[in-house]
């Protein structure tokens, strides 16, 4: 190896050693402590300090990037702090626990925080960082199903559905599982996701097409909620056209059966007692003609 490559390999070693003491020893490299808050509801920030009976002052600021922190709420034990209308109402700060609690929280509300404590000299005591994440939880999915069976080639016909998943409300955006199906008889015929304008809350709703292979219960998950469980790829042992035609040839040989019966009743020979009747008939005729001579 050449003295320039030597060089340059030990002067790179060394900017990267230095790269790495540099973000250890930073303020940055601290591990933000993370709180979850329901949209809607409220959330508490406490903040660690290590000398809580010297602090005397205590400010909240929202880290916004490429701008100016945004002060929430805070304290001096000599006077109050001017806190903007929109916090003042939403926000209320405890002195003792050196915390605040914000109300009616919204997604707007997400983000990095800093809490920064005085001392008596008002030097900053403690600084900590705190990363509150908002979530709302979805709608319960609304499933659908449409199941059609089509001819393969000239083998037997084959029965697929077409499934669709949708659940409004939720927050962060979020994915449709499906459960209980074969991922390589699935594919994908619409996916959208849209999120709220005011709300920034999220509706989801996808369309996949199924190819049956057996009956199948099936439910989708949005977030957290999971839908109704329905079963689609139900084979019917006997199929509405097969019954109908059943029906109807059953129809058609009761008429014929009665028809006959008809015909046979209509056409039975002669008895005694009408003989006998002719008879009678016959000798009243000849009687009467013989008195007319």
């Amino acid at each position: 190896m050449s003295l320039q490559l030597r060089c340059l390999y030990t002067h790179s070693l060394a900017l990267v050693v230095t790269l790495l003491l540099l973000t250890a020893t930073s303020g940055n490299s601290k591990v933000p402590m993370n709180i979850t808050a329901v949209l809607g509801h409220s959330v508490t920030f406490r903040c660690p300090s290590t000398h809580r009976d010297l602090v005397e002052g205590l400010y909240i600021q929202k880290v916004i990037n490429d701008k100016d922190d945004l002060f929430i709420n805070g304290f001096y034990k000599s006077r109050d702090m001017p806190v903007k209308p929109a916090y003042l109402r939403r926000t209320k700060v405890n002195k003792m626990e050196l915390s605040m609690e914000m109300r009616n929280i919204s997604v707007s509300d997400e983000g990095l925080y800093n809490c920064v404590a005085f001392d008596n000299k008002w030097e900053k005591t403690d600084i900590s960082d705190i990363l509150l994440k908002v979530t709302a939880e979805y709608s319960v999915p609304t499933i659908t199903t449409d199941c059609s069976e089509r001819k393969r080639g000239y083998g037997s016909a084959v029965q697929s559905c077409q499934l669709s998943c949708s659940a409004v409300g939720g927050y962060p955006q979020s994915t449709v599982r499906w459960v209980e199906l074969n991922p390589s008889l699935t594919s994908i015929v619409y996916n959208w996701s849209s999120a709220d304008n005011e709300s920034k809350t999220w509706t989801i709703n996808q369309t996949i097409m199924y190819n049956c292979d057996q009956p199948t219960n099936v439910s989708c998950a949005i977030g957290g909620t999971v839908s109704d469980t329905i079963t689609i790829c139900e084979t019917e042992s006997f199929p509405l056209v097969v019954i109908t035609a059943i029906i109807i040839v059953l129809v058609f040989v009761l008429l014929l059966i009665f028809v006959v019966v008809i015909k046979c009743c209509c056409r039975r020979p002669p008895t005694s007692e009408d003989q006998a009747g002719r008879v009678d008939i016959l000798l009243d005729d000849c009687h009467s003609q013989l008195q007319r001579v």
